[in-house]
């Protein structure tokens, strides 16, 4: 763990109180904060790629769905990836 992932970790959490209940389903919000929660914690790199494949198939249709735009939906993904041991995941 380091400073640089803890605080994607917060910008995921901040993401989430701030857009979630506006621009997420509660299941959404749940599969993006089980990932930055994986990442942060992952045992393995296993664990990290599936949390972070796992949230770009979401961004992926957030975007497709025009519920977020390019630039948001990436910012979100760049933090969550953030949280993880790796970089970049996926």
């Amino acid at each position: 763990m380091n400073l640089d992932r803890t605080q994607a970790y917060g910008r995921v959490v901040n993401t989430l109180d701030d857009l979630g209940p506006a621009k997420l389903l509660p299941g959404e919000q749940d599969r993006i904060r089980d990932a930055a929660d994986t990442l942060i914690f992952a045992a393995t790199p296993e664990e990290a790629r599936v949390a972070a494949a796992d949230v770009e198939e979401l961004v992926e249709h957030l975007v497709a769905s025009g519920r977020w735009t390019d630039e948001r939906a990436q910012e979100l993904l760049d933090d969550v990836r953030g949280c993880g041991p790796l970089a970049p995941v996926g």
